[in-house]
């Protein structure tokens, strides 16, 4: 990894949109992690909550990750989220802290909204998510989404 003042967030435009769909994961995590491509059509079905990402380090793009803010996570839940809803780095990129940097820029952006936790969810097993998760300090909260773990972090006072 370069320095992290070379590490930087980007939107999605026009420019970068093909770039980001050619973006893939290992081939043993892709069962673990939607395609880029399918996170995008979520951002764009979604755009209330989605808040879609492209991570550079310099000109080359390394990763995506894609946050969601206030999001009613299970039907009647009081109260709202805000987390990592999709986290994608290149396989040849992997293991380089770009991960870390772009789930500290979530948490920041989330802690930038007032929001004190950070919510995710993975696939768990083998080539899955978890020791990196709970290796930032994530903790599972007993809860499932479907056929993932929720875990949270706590942000501190806002």
């Amino acid at each position: 990894m370069s320095s992290s003042s070379s590490l930087r967030l980007e939107e999605v435009t026009a420019d970068n949109v093909e770039a980001a769909c050619a973006l893939t994961v290992r081939p043993d995590q892709q069962g673990l992690v939607r395609p880029v491509s399918w996170s995008l059509a979520q951002a764009y079905a979604t755009p209330d909550i989605a808040w879609p990402r492209l991570v550079f380090d310099g000109d080359r793009l390394v990763g995506f990750v894609m946050a969601f803010f206030d999001v009613e996570f299970h039907p009647g839940d009081a109260r709202k989220r805000s987390g990592l809803w999709r986290l994608n780095i290149a396989a040849d990129q992997q293991a380089r802290g770009y991960g870390r940097f772009a789930v500290t820029a979530v948490c920041e952006e989330i802690r930038r909204r007032g929001g004190t936790r950070t919510t995710v969810t993975f696939v768990p097993g083998e080539h899955g998510p978890e020791g990196f998760y709970l290796g930032l300090g994530f903790e599972p909260t007993g809860e499932t989404s479907g056929d993932q773990v929720v875990a949270e972090l706590d942000l501190g006072d806002a």
